[in-house]
């Protein structure tokens, strides 16, 4: 991921079927690189599934979509390795106990093990100061852009995310999947739950971060004037709970015939990308990770927010599998 230009990601006639229907259908999308794409519509009507089906981690039913020119579903893999997501519920959860600099740490060791290409001879020669200095460079890098100032945490790199704040454990969600330098974002429940000056903070944010040049998809309940907004059709509300999707197989004739890279397994989940884990290092990836009640953190477990895109997703990805 060293180009940082962003993608351009179009569709036309998207669609996702679950076993009781339609997560969304009839979908169309054309936005240019280094877009803010505002993923807007009622609850239950496919917001998440469209995102992940965007960043190629679900796989579509019908329509045609492409993301930097590589089309899906053929190119998932190609997709899912130039993308990233923050604040996905069951996906990029982070530990409500571990601090933030666990969470930056070990997602800097997943980005150096599996982010793409090896290191070169000469990179692993360099001392061992030099590497830890960069690798710290790169952490103020991605903290600096997701506009999270560890200075101002009650215990610096030290707080414990059940201590953050709404707006600061999105940031940090944010910067976790800011380190492996993505061309596409996909952010999830945008302004769930955000004051009026809250939410206004966050979109100068993504702002901030599509200037850049990477394009942001960011899923919403209330669009920014200046993003180009992409709305899913009514779905059919969930009757019941499924299986945890984790738990689902994927069900025969899901594979894409043609191309091996579609099958290519995706890197390990992390509470960014693909749900980023965390590791102990005060060196400075749909929520699950807020759901406490630390009273600086007013998270009430409150898993009714958005409930029914929250069961469509779930119903698509045991459906799909989750590529």
């Amino acid at each position: 991921m060293d180009d940082p230009s962003g993608l351009a990601v179009t569709a036309d006639g998207l669609g996702l079927k679950g076993p009781r229907g339609w997560a969304f259908r009839d979908v169309s999308v054309d936005a240019e690189p280094g877009a803010l794409i505002a993923v807007v519509g009622p609850s239950g009507t496919g917001r998440t599934c469209l995102l992940l089906a965007l960043t190629g981690r679900m796989r579509p039913t019908e329509g045609r979509a492409a993301v930097g020119g590589l089309e899906l579903p053929r190119r998932m893999a190609a997709v899912r390795h130039r993308s990233a997501l923050a604040h996905v519920t069951g996906v990029t959860d982070l530990d409500p106990a571990l601090t933030v600099a666990e969470h930056l740490h070990e997602q800097e060791l997943l980005r150096r093990r599996f982010g793409g290409a090896l290191p070169r001879p000469r990179q692993l020669l360099r001392p061992r100061g030099e590497r830890r200095r960069e690798r710290r460079r790169h952490i103020d890098s991605a903290l600096a852009r997701a506009g999270l100032d560890l200075a101002t945490l009650p215990k610096r790199g030290r707080t414990a995310v059940r201590d953050l704040e709404r707006v600061e454990a999105l940031r940090l969600s944010l910067a976790l999947a800011l380190l492996g330098r993505p061309r596409l974002l996909g952010v999830d429940d945008t302004d769930l739950k955000l004051s009026s000056a809250e939410r206004e903070e966050v979109w100068a944010l993504l702002r901030s971060v599509a200037a850049t040049g990477v394009t942001v998809l960011a899923v919403c309940s209330e669009p920014p004037a200046d993003a180009v907004v992409v709305r899913t059709a009514t779905a059919r509300p969930a009757t019941a709970r499924p299986a945890p999707a984790d738990q689902a197989a994927e069900p025969a004739g899901t594979a894409v015939d043609g191309d091996a890279e579609a099958e290519e397994p995706a890197a390990p989940a992390a509470p960014a990308e693909p749900a980023e884990p965390t590791g102990a290092a005060e060196s400075a990836g749909t929520d699950h990770p807020h759901h406490d009640h630390h009273p600086r953190h007013d998270h009430d477990r409150d898993h009714h927010h958005d409930h029914d895109a929250k069961e469509a997703a779930a119903d698509a990805l045991a459906e799909t599998g989750r590529s």
